[in-house]
This record gives C-alpha cells, sequence and structure tokens, in this order.
C-alpha cells in the first residue's frame, strides 16, 4: 500500500486513546489501552512491519471523508462500480459505556445503493511493530494475540470468510442495499461476544448525543464557528479523561521535513499547550474541562526537590520520558529516526512559569484558589522571582546552548505581575513587593536587551538580531500594550522575515538551533500573526491570514503541526493542539475587534 499524506486522515478517539482513519478507510494509527501506549496500528510510520486494520470497498481505492456535524463520529463514502458505501468509525467515550471497559473501534458498513463487496483487513502488530498477530477463529469472529500479553477480538455481524495468514485476517463480503455490516474492535479481551452484546446502534446514538451535547455548552458566538467548534472537539478528543492531561498530538515522529531527523514524541503532557488550551476552552465555556487541567497541572508543578519546573509529563504525571529510537522501522516515508520518549523533558524553559501563572489567573476568575493551590502557584513566583536571570533552551526545544531568550524573559515578567495580581485579587499571602519589584527588573531588561532600536523589533535572544515568531506574543500578554510602536514595528518585522513567499505562512526562527534539517512553517504562527495583526489595528490583515489559514486545513478541519510552504503538505504531528488552540485563540480576538454596526 501507499502511504497517504498526513492530511489524508481523520481522528476518532475515547478520551484514553485514539486512532487515526484514511480515506482509504485504513486506520493507520493506534495505540492502546492509551495514548502513550506502544501502537497496535502503526502503518505511519511503516507500511510493511507497522499494521492496520481497512475497511473499504472493493474498486473504490479513496472515499470522500466527512464528519458528522458537531461530534467526533467519521464517515467515508465509498463509490464502487456497483453501488455506494458508508463506513461509519467512532470510539465510545468513558461517559457512555461502563468505567473501566477496555477501547473499543465501531466500523459501520451501510450499502446505501446498488450492491458492494466489503474488503476488511485486520493486521495487528503490537509493540511498535515487533510482535505479528497469531489469529483464532471464534463463532462470533476472530481473535489476535502477540503470544505475550496483549489481545484483541473482533466481533462482526455477519460471518466472514476469514483467509488468515501470516498474521493478516482478511476477508472479502457483499453487503447489498440497506444492509449493514457492523464490525467491533475490542482491546484486551480474548473472547467473541454476538455483536448484539456491544450494542454498537446504542453506542452510536450515545456517543453523538454526547459530543453535540458537548459542543451545545460552547458560549462562542462569532464568526468561523464551524472552524471553531471543530478545533475544540479535537482539543477534547486530545484529553486523557482519568487524570484530566492532555496530549500535544496523539502521534509520535511524524516528520517536521520529509526525509529529515526531526522527527518527535508529542503523545505527552506539555505544561506550555496544556495551559493554552486551558485558556481556550475555558473561554468558550468549557468550564470543567479547564478545571480538570488545572488540577493536574497543579498535581504536576509540585516539584518536590527537581531544580525546575519540567516542560512536560506523562499523562499519568510521571516525571521520566527517556527518549530511545525504534531503529526496525523505517518511519514516514523514510523520515528516520522514529523516536519514542522526548529527551527535551530535562530543559529549562522559563516561559512554562508564566504559561502556568498565566492560566492560574485567568482560571482563578471563575473557581477558588485553595490554600493548596495557592501554595504550589506561590512556589513557581518565588523560584522565579530568584531564578529569571538565567539562560534557558527557549519554547521550541533547541538543542544548542542555552540563552537568553526575550520569550523567556517576557514570559518571566507574566509570572511575577499575575502572582502580584493573584495575591492581590483573592487576599492570599505572599511577598508581592518583591515580585512586584522583580518584574519592573525583568521587564526593564527585556526593554533594554531585548529590543534592537537599530532594527525596531524585538529580538530572538538577548545579543542576536535575527527574530522569532514568539514575540507576536507580547501584546497577548499585555507585556506592552498593543498600541505601543514597538510592538507593532515587531509584528511588521516578522510579517516581512519570518513568512514565506505567500506572506502568510511563518517560520518559527531562521537561526541555528542544534539539530539537522530544515522544517516546515509553523501553524501556530500564522495564526499568532493574524491575531497580532488585528490587535496592533489591522484587523483586515489579519483576516486574510486567518481565512488563508483556514482554507490549508484538511478536509475534516484538522492540522499538523507544520505545513511545507512550496507543496502545502502537513508535516510534524497530527493532529496538533497547539494549532487549534492558536486557531480558536485568534477567532475569538477577530470577533472582538470586529467593527460595530447598528
Amino acid at each position: 500500500m501507499t502511504t497517504l499524506d498526513i492530511a489524508a486522515y481523520g481522528l476518532i478517539g475515547d478520551l484514553r486513546t485514539a486512532a487515526l482513519v484514511g480515506v482509504n478507510g485504513s486506520i493507520d494509527w493506534c495505540c492502546l489501552p492509551r495514548f502513550d501506549s506502544p501502537t497496535i496500528f502503526g502503518a505511519l510510520l511503516d507500511d510493511g512491519r507497522g499494521g492496520r486494520f481497512q475497511v473499504r470497498s472493493v474498486g473504490a481505492d479513496r472515499g470522500v471523508q466527512r464528519y458528522v456535524p458537531r461530534t467526533a463520529v467519521l464517515e467515508t463514502t465509498f463509490a464502487g462500480p456497483e453501488g455506494h458505501a458508508v463506513v461509519t468509525d467512532f470510539m465510545p467515550v468513558p461517559t457512555v459505556r461502563r468505567p473501566g471497559d477496555p477501547s473499543e473501534i465501531h466500523r459501520r458498513i451501510a450499502c446505501t445503493r446498488g450492491m458492494v463487496q466489503i474488503d476488511v483487513l485486520l493486521e495487528p502488530r503490537f509493540a511498535y511493530g515487533t510482535r505479528a498477530a497469531a489469529f483464532e477463529r471464534r463463532r462470533h469472529g476472530i481473535v489476535a494475540t502477540d503470544g505475550v500479553e496483549r489481545t484483541v477480538a473482533l466481533a462482526t455481524s455477519e460471518p466472514l470468510a476469514w483467509e488468515l495468514r501470516d498474521g493478516v485476517a482478511r476477508a472479502v463480503h457483499r453487503v447489498a442495499g440497506g444492509q449493514t455490516l457492523t464490525l467491533v474492535l475490542r482491546d484486551d479481551d480474548d473472547d467473541v461476544r454476538p455483536i448484539d452484546d456491544y450494542a454498537s446502534d446504542d453506542a452510536l446514538s450515545d456517543v453523538s448525543r454526547f459530543w453535540t451535547e458537548w459542543a451545545a455548552r460552547s458560549r462562542y458566538r462569532g464568526p468561523y464557528r464551524d472552524a471553531v467548534e471543530r478545533s475544540a472537539i479535537t482539543l477534547k478528543l486530545l484529553c486523557y479523561e482519568p487524570t484530566g492531561a492532555m496530549v500535544a498530538a496523539p502521534t509520535t515522529s511524524l516528520p517536521e521535513w520529509i526525509g529529515g531527523g526531526r522527527n518527535w514524541d508529542y503523545r505527552y503532557f506539555w505544561l506550555r499547550d496544556s495551559c493554552f488550551a486551558i485558556y481556550s476552552l475555558q473561554a468558550l465555556g468549557h468550564h470543567e474541562e479547564a478545571n480538570r487541567f488545572m488540577a493536574f497541572v497543579r498535581r504536576v508543578s509540585r516539584r518536590r526537590g527537581a531544580p525546575h519546573l519540567q516542560i512536560m509529563y506523562g499523562i499519568d504525571g510521571r516525571r521520566e520520558l527517556p527518549e530511545m529510537e525504534l531503529a526496525h522501522l523505517s518511519g514516514y516515508r523514510g523520515s528516520r529516526p522514529v523516536r519514542v520518549g522526548n529527551g527535551a523533558v530535562d530543559q529549562l524553559q522559563l516561559d512554562v512559569y508564566g504559561e502556568v501563572l498565566e492560566t492560574a489567573y485567568t482560571w482563578s476568575r471563575l473557581f477558588e484558589v485553595t490554600e493548596g493551590t495557592w501554595r504550589v502557584l506561590r512556589d513557581l513566583v518565588d523560584w522565579v522571582a530568584d531564578h529569571w536571570r538565567r539562560p534557558d533552551a527557549g519554547l521550541w526545544e533547541v538543542r544548542n546552548e542555552p540563552q537568553h531568550h526575550v520569550f523567556s524573559k517576557v514570559m518571566c515578567w507574566v509570572t511575577l505581575d499575575r502572582g502580584v495580581k493573584l495575591a492581590s485579587a483573592h487576599a492570599l499571602e505572599g511577598d508581592a513587593e518583591r515580585w512586584q519589584r522583580e518584574a519592573d527588573l525583568c521587564r526593564a531588561d527585556v526593554l533594554e536587551h531585548g529590543f534592537d532600536p537599530a532594527r525596531g523589533a524585538f529580538v530572538r535572544a538577548y545579543g542576536a538580531t535575527d527574530l522569532d515568531a514568539s514575540a507576536l506574543v507580547i501584546p497577548m500578554v499585555h507585556f506592552l500594550d498593543r498600541h505601543d510602536p514597538r510592538v507593532a514595528a515587531t509584528v511588521r518585522a516578522i510579517a516581512r522575515e519570518l513568512t514565506a513567499a505567500d506572506g502568510m505562512l511563518v517560520y518559527r526562527y531562521r537561526a541555528p538551533d542544534g539539530l539537522e534539517g530544515e522544517e516546515g512553517a509553523f501553524a501556530i504562527g500564522s495564526f499568532w500573526l493574524a491575531q497580532a495583526l488585528a490587535m496592533i489595528g489591522d484587523r483586515a490583515a489579519g483576516v486574510r491570514i486567518f481565512e488563508h489559514m483556514l482554507s490549508r486545513a484538511n478536509h475534516v478541519g484538522l492540522y499538523s503541526e507544520q505545513i511545507d510552504p512550496a507543496t502545502g503538505a502537513f508535516l510534524g504531528n497530527f493532529p496538533q493542539g497547539l494549532t487549534h488552540i492558536a486557531l480558536i485563540n485568534c477567532a475569538h480576538v477577530l470577533a472582538r475587534l470586529a467593527p460595530q454596526t447598528d
């Protein structure tokens, strides 16, 4: 099989894990039982060894895919020579099944016209493709096991004539007009029950109701509502319900450049990304998720003797995420190495303190700041008051020597400023006078060393002359007023110097970063630029970039981390939560700054 483009997938999930379903009906990515588990289907990273679960109409290699509106239920329509079939894919979420039940993938194939031959291929490859499946026939389906510890069961509504060979189960089955073939893949089960026991009809109704009711709670009423809603649902799909954590993306090692080595594991809880997510979801009115995120942030922010706050954690809160390479996998279109774990976990990135305090300040407008919560936050502010003068790795996880990154210093100021504001607003005990004094010193330091008068712009790091897209955030966190001429000059400079030829796609930076190879334009940068332009008074330019980025979404409204400016191809892990967060935030600003009409 030919590896699909990264953009050729939709996402389904159950708030514990997720699966990518291609327009060819193939599930080429799924980790079970949770986001950061080894793959069971990983053809996305190795077409031959990774494994897949494909359902398609014979004679129709690709279908037309869409989400059922306001849900995470995915439909793929195949038009074959003899008829049409619609494959409906979904995963029941915890609130609509018994707690503790294993994950299930439901695949319902309905013939809507004529007659179709359905080709079903099940090829689990356990433990990142190192263990092929051994199959056992059962009365109501088949069971696949790795012979060690992992098992999945596939139940079918009709008996299928399975051909079992070399770790692959395959069957072709005729479905006539008006008929439906139902397949239910259940994790961690060595038994196959009658299909009625899985109650797929009820599960589809329940999961559809869950998503529509969740989406209906959004209070966003501005323009681009469909894109905002799809982004919010995508963020919810990236949530790990047992702890309230959120993964940055459900995949690992999708390359930032085809054939390159910038391939990282994003199946973890990034403090920065999750704090931005809290802000976005709370702005939409999804306060429960924001509150659960904040509880998890508070939990992992207790440093317990660690030298500094980590930038990421496991979705269960673990701190050790050792990075290793899976040399047996060829990588997406030959992009090696494939990595699991993430070595950036030990980097000092001072900005994360600011993201945590900014989020806590926003969150505190609706929720009580308890004594325990304040103790954690106060310790973070105290630490930054002592350490904001240190160089760090910066927010982009570059692997060269630490520097005094401007964005990091700005977010240190945010830490101190929000600490003062929290203490004042809620009459909380803390050394607010010292924090204010250090905030003033930090701000003065940034203005003296981070702004280049000759260039008329904020630079990437002290002593540097090059730019960084993160400077676009300066007015968003109120470090300077959005009408300050230094802000406008910086935004204009980034629009000139960090954009691709179309002026719409934004690179993070152009400086050496200690890594080999190239990377694409960073999707969040374009949304940041659109938002910053609107904030400095050029809303029309912001709208142009925002709407251009809407046209860059894939066929079901999803985004990856990066985009190849030359081809438009998606790059990096997918779907990327941070991109969808930036879309939501930008839409809010564009709506707020829209011209008033009588």
